[in-house]
C-alpha cells in the first residue's frame, strides 16, 4: 500500500468515490510495526494515551515530553504510514508556545503531521503560521478532551441552531487556515454529514456516525484491551484483555504443574 501525503489525503473525499479513510491510534513500536504492514491509512498517536496507556484520568495531564516520547516510537515501527501527532494539553495556549511546542513536537517525533484540537482565533493563527512553516495541521472539533472541563463533560455536540451554526463555521475556518483533514468527535450524524459535503478537505469520524470521509478509533477500544467496556460508538471486534487474561492464567497454571520441586523431595536434601 503507498503511503498517504498531504496532497493525496486532501483529495480523498468519499463523494468522488474513494474508499472512506481508516485512522487507528497507536502508542507503540511493536503494534506500529503491526499497524506498518496493514491496510490502515493513517495512525494517531493521541494524547489519549493519557487514558489507556499511563492511567491518567483525563488528556490534560499529558506532557509534550511524552508525546514526544511515543510518537517518536510509533514512528520508528511504522516507518511506511502517516502517522498525526497530538499537540497535549497547554503547549499552545499562545501563539509563541504553539509555535515553539509544535516546532518541537514535529521536528523531534519525524511524524508526518501534529493535530490540534479547536478553532478560535488564536488557533487559526497557529495553524497559518504552522502550515507557512512547512508543518502540516489536522483539525479537530466538535467533543475537545482537552477542554473537557471548561465543556462540561463527554457529550454529543450539535444538538441545537446555535452550536450547529459555530461548528460549520470552525470547519470552514479550519479548512482556510489550512488544515488538510478535519477530525469530527461526537458530532450529531446530520451535521458531520453536511460538514462533510461542505469541505474540500477529507472529514474523520468518531463517534460521529458514517457520513464523513473516513473514520478513526482507539486501537485499544477496538480490541477491547482494557479492563472497562470501550465507548458506545465502538463495537470492539475481539476482546483481548480476557483472551490475555486467560494466557495468563494458563502459563502461570503450567508452570506450577511441571515445577521439579512438587515431587514430594524436600529442599533440605
Amino acid at each position: 500500500m503507498k503511503k498517504h501525503n498531504t496532497r493525496t489525503l486532501r483529495n480523498h473525499k468519499i463523494q468522488k468515490g474513494t474508499a472512506p479513510l481508516q485512522m487507528l491510534t497507536c502508542y507503540d513500536f511493536q503494534t506500529a510495526q503491526m499497524l506498518n504492514e496493514s491496510e490502515v491509512d493513517l495512525l494517531l498517536v493521541g494524547d489519549s494515551l493519557g487514558n489507556v496507556i499511563l492511567g491518567y484520568d483525563t488528556t490534560v495531564e499529558v506532557t509534550l515530553e511524552e508525546m514526544i516520547i511515543f510518537s517518536s516510537a510509533v514512528k520508528r515501527g511504522a516507518p511506511d504510514k502517516f502517522v498525526v501527532a497530538d499537540l497535549p494539553f497547554g503547549t499552545y495556549s499562545t501563539f509563541e508556545s504553539g509555535i515553539e511546542n509544535a516546532t518541537k513536537l514535529f521536528q523531534k517525533s519525524k511524524t508526518e503531521a501534529i493535530k490540534l484540537e479547536g478553532a478560535r482565533p488564536h488557533h487559526l493563527e497557529l495553524i497559518k503560521r504552522l502550515t507557512e512553516s512547512g508543518i502540516p495541521v489536522m483539525g479537530h472539533i466538535g467533543l475537545t478532551p482537552q477542554s473537557v472541563h471548561e465543556l462540561g463533560g463527554y457529550y454529543t455536540h450539535g444538538k441545537d441552531e446555535k452550536s450547529k451554526e459555530r461548528l460549520i463555521k470552525e470547519a470552514k475556518d479550519l479548512e482556510e487556515a489550512g488544515v488538510f483533514c478535519l477530525v469530527l468527535e461526537c458530532v450529531k450524524e446530520d451535521l458531520s454529514k453536511s460538514i462533510s459535503e461542505s469541505l474540500n478537505i477529507p472529514t474523520i469520524g468518531i463517534g460521529s456516525g458514517d457520513y464523513t470521509d473516513g473514520q478513526v478509533l482507539v486501537i485499544n477500544d477496538l480490541l477491547h484491551l482494557g479492563k472497562n467496556d470501550p465507548p458506545a460508538f465502538c463495537k470492539p471486534i475481539e476482546n483481548f484483555y480476557e483472551q490475555k487474561k486467560e494466557a495468563v492464567s494458563k502459563y502461570l497454571t503450567q508452570k506450577k504443574t511441571v515445577n521439579p520441586y512438587n515431587d514430594g523431595t524436600s529442599l533440605n536434601h
